[in-house]
């Protein structure tokens, strides 16, 4: 399945953002890529993400993630650094942007 989703970072942190995606925690791509993520890219426009991922299943991504020291240290890093975390609701059932249009 792909994934869209939309974040925004906080204008004040944007080369603190590019930085930390420059060194992301092998542990943690590993542990990402383990869940079935076969690509993750995130476009920037200004202070606006969006990123584009794909993968077998979304909520076990986020499911086999979520406890995970180095993606809870990652996350909390994450946190500090944007205005919009994640735009995923569990409770809509919704992943990330919805589809307008696709050729």
């Amino acid at each position: 399945m792909r994934i869209a989703l939309h974040t925004r970072v906080r204008e004040d942190r944007i080369e603190e953002y590019e930085a930390a995606h420059r060194a992301v925690p092998a542990e943690l791509t590993a542990a990402i890529r383990a869940a079935d993520v076969t690509s993750w890219t995130i476009w920037r426009s200004g202070c606006e993400l969006f990123h584009l991922l794909e993968c077998e299943d979304y909520d076990r991504l986020l499911a086999e993630l979520e406890r995970l020291p180095v993606n809870v240290a990652w996350q909390t890093r994450m946190a500090d650094l944007l205005d919009v975390v994640h735009d995923y609701s569990k409770a809509g059932g919704t992943a990330g942007l919805p589809v307008v249009w696709q050729l």
